[in-house]
């Protein structure tokens, strides 16, 4: 039996279950409670807007506490029992909106970009997020898993803001195919992590295994309905890669290398980014963070053979894959390093370009790729596209971008990750 302290004049403390009502969603899978008395924010996991609950107390710090709804007293109408038995106070951190429908987390997700953009950017803006085509009522999805394996061997995932492990037979959001793949009906000791890719079209399969054993002393690989198995960049069955399906062809992407997780995400977001970008024959374009360069593909084709497209790529493994997804393309190079330090040395950019497609990762663009976009590039550059997961490194460098003389002309967010808090948002920006 839950014991239950009302929210009084005193700070929270860990383990107290407070009867609390619930307020706004916020970034990162929460809600936000506030204490009448002592105006001590406290942000609630597994709770919805509205709800009256019961939280445990989870963490305090000196500004804020976080907790647990670990009892619905007034259920909100958007609520839903949860369909993953490893989802809830607790359990597996992999998904935070499991106990909401469908049109509901869309809701949710679209307040908070919108929030952010209105704290980060000063921007106010009705905000929609759209369903990806192909999604099948938010699970089956994900076609990257990227398991943690515990001391035991225990293949799972991890708690919420925490290391441990929770083992767990089935994810429900990963596509069918990745437990297919064997890699959950075993344990494996001596390794570190498992990251699953599939490819649905196909069928094709990967497993990359993390661990400082050599592949001789790891036994159970070859029991891996997998065509590619590799332990760290070691192949030990099939090859490296896997072929996806995107806007008309086939892209070749390394096993743990980055490509969208859900199915219909890169057809869509490559399509978004065209009409975005509005690309004619001739023109120079760029791909800044290019991954395994499928923007870059798809703005080739446009720019033809009498423009050029530049694509710049830190990661060693998805430099390889763009060199050879544009490999019919000569107008298209790629160039490997960091963002900021290739845009500074590249001489072939000294009349600058018309069009860029940005997608860093979820820490944002460089401050230094943003100043380059509103300065040194800044003359000929008509139209950038920017592509985000994450709606607070979207805001704030959009900030810098609208200080930095160009306007937002457009923002689309895509439900590419049903059932968690990630949103995908794509902003299309041009010079006044």
């Amino acid at each position: 039996m839950l014991r239950v302290t009302t929210a009084e004049s005193s700070p929270p403390s860990a383990g107290q279950v407070l009867e609390l009502a619930v307020g706004d969603v916020v970034h990162g899978g929460w809600c936000v409670c506030r204490q009448n008395d002592t105006g001590w924010v406290i942000f609630v996991r597994h709770a919805l807007p509205g709800e009256r609950v019961r939280a445990r107390i989870t963490q305090v710090t000196s500004r804020f506490a976080r907790a647990d709804a670990v009892e619905i007293i007034e259920p909100s109408a958007d609520r839903v029992p949860a369909p993953c038995r490893y989802a809830g106070p607790g359990r597996c951190g992999g998904c935070d909106w499991q106990h909401a429908t469908l049109p509901a987390q869309r809701l949710l997700k679209a307040a908070v970009v919108a929030q952010q953009l209105k704290r980060l950017a000063g921007l106010d803006l009705q905000v929609t997020v759209e369903a990806v085509p192909g999604d099948s009522g938010g699970l089956g999805w994900r076609t990257s898993v990227s398991f943690a394996v515990d001391a035991a061997g225990v293949v799972g995932l991890h708690r919420h803001r925490s290391r441990e492990v929770i083992g767990v037979s089935q994810c429900l959001i990963a596509h069918p195919l990745v437990g297919e793949t064997g890699v959950l009906a075993r344990r494996w000791p001596g390794v570190q992590g498992i990251e699953v890719d599939v490819v649905p079209d196909s069928g094709e399969r990967g497993v990359l295994v993390s661990a400082r054993r050599r592949p001789a002393d790891l036994p159970g690989l070859d029991e891996l309905a997998a065509d590619s198995v590799q332990v760290g960049r070691t192949p030990v069955r099939g090859r490296g890669y896997l072929a996806h399906r995107a806007a008309g062809r086939d892209w070749r992407v390394s096993v743990g290398g980055f490509w969208q997780v859900h199915p219909g995400a890169a057809d869509l977001l490559s399509g978004a980014v065209l009409a975005a970008l509005t690309p004619a024959p001739g023109e120079v374009a760029l791909d800044l963070y290019c991954g395994a360069g499928l923007f870059a593909g798809v703005l080739a084709e446009r720019v033809g053979p009498a423009g050029a497209v530049v694509a710049i790529e830190g990661d060693a493994a998805a430099v390889r894959d763009a060199r050879h997804n544009l490999r019919e393309f000569p107008w298209a190079r790629v160039h490997k390093g960091d963002v900021a330090a290739v845009l500074g040395r590249l001489g072939t950019l000294r009349d600058g370009a018309d069009i860029v497609v940005l997608d860093p990762p979820r820490t944002g663009a460089d401050r230094a790729v943003v100043d380059a976009l509103c300065d040194r590039l800044a003359g000929r550059l008509r139209r950038i596209a920017y592509v985000s997961c994450d709606p607070a490194t979207l805001a704030r460098d959009l900030r810098l971008l609208l200080d930095g003389g160009w306007r937002l002309d457009g923002l689309r967010a895509f439900d590419a990750f049903p059932m968690t808090h990630h949103v995908e948002c794509l902003a299309t920006l041009a010079r006044d």
